[in-house]
């Protein structure tokens, strides 16, 4: 096992899928092994499920627990938050969920705030408000189309986030808008996720990419290519990107994020290897039901 650090932060967007026992995880993990078997592989995750769900202090404990300090959470400030109106008036929110989150330390950074396509640029001295207030390490995923127009609200948009340290979350769903499928995972992934283009503005050290791929992995290699090219540049200019793999149903969010990491190793010859885990042989499990 080749215990040097990767120079990026890698993941997906969960750990507790059940389907990863084909994959990801030995066939007879428990999902309370979950958590702590995913961050032998992979060194980050998207916190999606704070976005739905406040999770417990004890769940919180026990994340803490078994985390390595230098993994991340990139945690998602609950939509009531961000999708609950001005805010300005979700301030105490935030800090309470920021508090709720504390045991966990440095592992959650940068918070992000997923921003609803109906926030636009009348809405920004909300968000300055709110970063100013809150002065932590964050990112923001903006939606609203405005801000992709290259114009003068999005240029307003990066000084202010810039100015403040924060960095735009860059989403990518080329890859998974490219496929013409009657596949209702596909369906309803291009359903929910905004076709915007990608915005790769690493306005900060810690650049936050989320790409959405195709199911048919070998066909997110031409969307999958500027991605290392641009990674790898990041890291030899010295900053330290999170890059996070996704497919319309995530069942081959891992296997995506392998063959991403693959192709970085060749283009940065010395990028260590992830971990494989260990899988029961097969004979093994055979023998443990009888």
């Amino acid at each position: 096992m080749n215990s040097q650090r990767p120079p990026y932060y890698l993941g997906c967007p969960s750990w507790s899928d059940n389907a990863w026992r084909e994959s990801l995880y030995p066939e007879n993990a428990r999902s309370n092994e979950y958590l702590g078997l995913y961050a032998r592989v992979f060194n980050a995750v998207e916190g999606n499920t704070t976005f739905y769900a406040r999770p417990s202090p004890a769940i919180v404990e026990r994340w803490a627990h078994t985390l390595p300090e230098q993994f991340r959470i990139t945690a998602k400030f609950h939509r009531d938050i961000s999708h609950g109106g001005d805010l300005r008036q979700k301030l105490q929110a935030a800090e309470d969920f920021i508090q709720l989150l504390a045991p966990l330390g440095a592992r959650v950074t940068p918070l992000w705030l997923q921003l609803p396509a109906s926030f636009g640029p009348s809405r920004l001295a909300e968000l300055v408000s709110f970063i100013d207030a809150l002065d932590r390490p964050m990112a923001v995923e903006v939606r609203n189309s405005t801000f992709f127009a290259k114009g003068e609200e999005e240029r307003t948009l990066n000084r202010l986030l810039l100015d403040r340290g924060v960095e735009r979350i860059c989403l990518d769903p080329r890859a998974l808008f490219s496929c013409v499928s009657t596949d209702p995972a596909v369906l309803h992934a291009q359903s929910k996720k905004p076709k915007v283009p990608p915005r790769p503005a690493a306005l900060t050290q810690f650049p936050q990419v989320r790409f959405i791929g195709h199911p048919l992995l070998e066909a997110n290699d031409p969307f999958l290519a500027p991605w290392v090219e641009k990674v790898a540049g990041w890291i030899e200019e010295g900053r330290t990107p999170y890059v996070f793999m996704h497919t319309p149903d995530n069942l081959q969010a891992p296997e995506l994020a392998w063959r991403f990491h693959g192709q970085l190793m060749a283009r940065l010859p010395g990028l260590p290897a992830l971990v494989v885990l260990e899988r029961e042989p097969a004979a093994q499990q055979q023998l443990g039901l009888l």
